[in-house]
């Protein structure tokens, strides 16, 4: 059994393997908050106390890998190059900046203001910006085409970051800013998609390892639907991207039967920030009435979904699962 001193230099050699869809844990940790905060109207204190416990967990998970971010950039550069250059690891950078707007935004929605708060905002809006400028600009780069490797429902992850943006800007007095980028979202969303069905039609679908991640496709109206409505729009707009939400989860839950079958893996947590978001904007729409038992159903799935992905995690992380190389073949970095 290794003894203390040999283990601490071989945990650092995991870092190597701590790919930048880490930051999925904080979006889905961060998305589980805000939906407990949507359901206040119904459920009073106790949904804002847990608002703050989860928006805490949250923080506490981000500060972790960002510390371990930190390391692995200056222990193993080669691996963070890797990961910029790789066909699908590379969207999920845009979890980094996501992860923060979220951070922000449950501060705002558990009351806090001020300079510190705006400034983490600001940080992440800009950083979900040039992110999305440096994911799509390597489209220019490919030879005879996108290559379809790299259209999976990943892609989408830069997408939403940009319509996130205005759920804690508006309320700290940026509206324009918030609708600028908020714009940027609406305007590569159905690109995004349209790509996506190209690929299923002529390429099939992503590798079976990415199943869970097909949940994304949940998160982009639920989030355009929850900033919109953010802006005073009609409440009809907020109840038509509700319903492209759910026809959304109702395509992909029929994956379900064959996501069961998969080793639980970081994918899995792509599952969790869609259900979310679809569980926030239903009881965004219905806070009261009989129609809100609906959003607290949503809601307590996604504790469900989130608790044990938590526990799931921490189990693959004890033995070793989770930090290792991928087991799919090497796929040609663009």
């Amino acid at each position: 059994m290794p003894t203390p001193s040999h283990a601490a230099p071989a945990s650092l050699a995991l870092l190597k393997y701590l790919f930048p869809g880490w930051y999925a844990v904080v979006m889905g940790v961060a998305g589980l908050a805000l939906a407990w905060h949507r359901a206040t109207p119904v459920m009073g204190a106790a949904a804002g106390t847990a608002t703050g416990a989860i928006g805490l967990l949250a923080a506490a998970v981000f500060v972790a890998l960002a510390v371990a971010t930190v390391l692995r950039w200056r222990l193993h550069p080669q691996a963070w190059a890797e990961d910029l250059a790789h066909p699908v690891r590379h969207t999920f950078v845009a979890t980094l900046p996501i992860a923060v707007v979220l951070l922000a935004t449950v501060a705002v929605a558990t009351g806090q203001r001020g300079t510190l708060v705006e400034a983490l905002w600001w940080l992440g809006s800009l950083g979900q910006l040039m992110v999305t400028v440096w994911v799509l600009s390597r489209w220019w780069r490919g030879q005879g085409g996108l290559p379809w490797a790299s259209v999976t429902p990943a892609l989408f992850i830069p997408i939403v970051g940009n319509v996130l943006v205005p759920l804690a800007g508006v309320p700290l007095g940026r509206p324009e800013w918030s609708a600028a980028q908020f714009g940027i979202g609406l305007l590569f969303w159905p690109v995004v998609t349209v790509l996506l069905v190209i690929r299923l039609a002529v390429q099939g679908m992503w590798a079976e390892r990415l199943l869970p991640t097909s949940f994304i496709l949940i998160a982009p109206p639920a989030v355009v639907g929850l900033s919109a409505l953010q802006f005073g729009v009609d409440e009809r707009v907020g109840w038509a991207l509700w319903g492209m939400a759910l026809f959304s989860l109702l395509w992909v839950v029929t994956l379900v039967p064959r996501i069961a079958k998969l080793p639980f893996g970081l994918p899995h947590w792509g599952m969790t920030f869609p259900l979310a978001a679809f569980s926030a904007l239903t009881l965004r729409l219905v806070p009261s009435g009989p129609l809100a038992f609906v959003g607290v159903a949503l809601l307590a799935l996604s504790s469900l979904v989130v608790a044990a992905f938590l526990l799931a995690t921490w189990r693959a992380l004890r033995d070793g699962r989770l930090l290792a190389p991928e087991t799919v073949a090497v796929i040609a970095p663009a």
